[in-house]
């Protein structure tokens, strides 16, 4: 991005950049899965551009998060493996200590920042990478209901439903800085476990009928670790699907 001045920011597009949560491709309407719905991101990649032959370096989530914010591969950046501990409270880690986003960048260039949704990458009480919006997860995964988010620099439990929670919070950043460029990051929770109980019912319950031949099949690799009781679990398919 060219140096500028304050007489350039009319030129300047807003960015919201939208980030679900262990996704899967398969588990896109407009990547061929005829079971799950997926209207809005079918309509993004109708209208947009869908990538056919597009690969990570991870699979993993907070890796790969790193990755997206700094163009590094996680041998450069540090982050291996889904991050455990300091997150929050006197023994937080900045994990992301020494590394330039692009958020760095924009926000040097005159832009605003703002993020709503998952973090998880250390030391999620306090903004980072010249975010000076931040409405972020205390941690990584979590329930959906009375979720644990930081507002404000405070820990708080908030009450709803934690993807609209996510939703009304960009559209408030929206809102307040509709009038200067901005960018956006809204982090999703979803589709990332728990998946039972934790999800509108009425969404939940619309995939009682539902045949899950679009799942992966494969049997559980030996590395697997976590949620083996969900392989096979209709309850955990329909959660995922919601």
């Amino acid at each position: 991005m060219p140096e500028t001045t304050v007489h350039d920011k009319s030129s300047y597009i807003n960015v919201v950049f939208i980030l679900t949560d262990d996704q899967g491709v398969w588990a896109a309407g407009c990547y061929g899965n005829h079971e799950i719905r997926t209207p809005n991101i079918d309509e993004l990649a109708k209208t947009g551009m869908l990538f056919k032959n597009f690969f990570v370096a991870t699979p993993v989530c907070s890796p790969s998060r790193a990755t997206l914010f700094t163009g590094r591969i996680p041998s450069q950046h540090g982050v291996h493996d889904w991050i455990r501990g300091g997150n929050v409270g006197p023994n937080a880690i900045r994990y992301m200590e020494g590394e330039t986003s692009y958020t760095d960048v924009m926000a040097k260039h005159g832009y605003v920042c703002g993020i709503s949704g998952k973090w998880h990458l250390g030391d999620s009480q306090h903004p980072q990478f010249s975010f000076n919006y931040w409405y972020v997860h205390q941690k990584g995964g979590g329930p959906y209901y009375n979720a644990p988010m930081v507002r404000e620099g405070k820990l708080v439990n908030e009450p709803g439903y934690v993807t609209n929670l996510i939703t009304d919070e960009a559209l408030k950043f929206i809102d307040l800085h509709m009038d200067e460029p901005f960018y956006l990051s809204v982090h999703y929770t979803a589709p990332h476990s728990p998946w039972i109980n934790n999800h509108p019912k009425e969404i939940v319950d619309s995939y009682d009928n539902c045949r899950f031949e679009t799942c992966p099949q494969e049997e559980p690799h030996p590395w697997t670790k976590h949620n083996l009781h969900c392989f096979g679990n209709r309850e955990c398919l329909k959660g995922y699907f919601a």
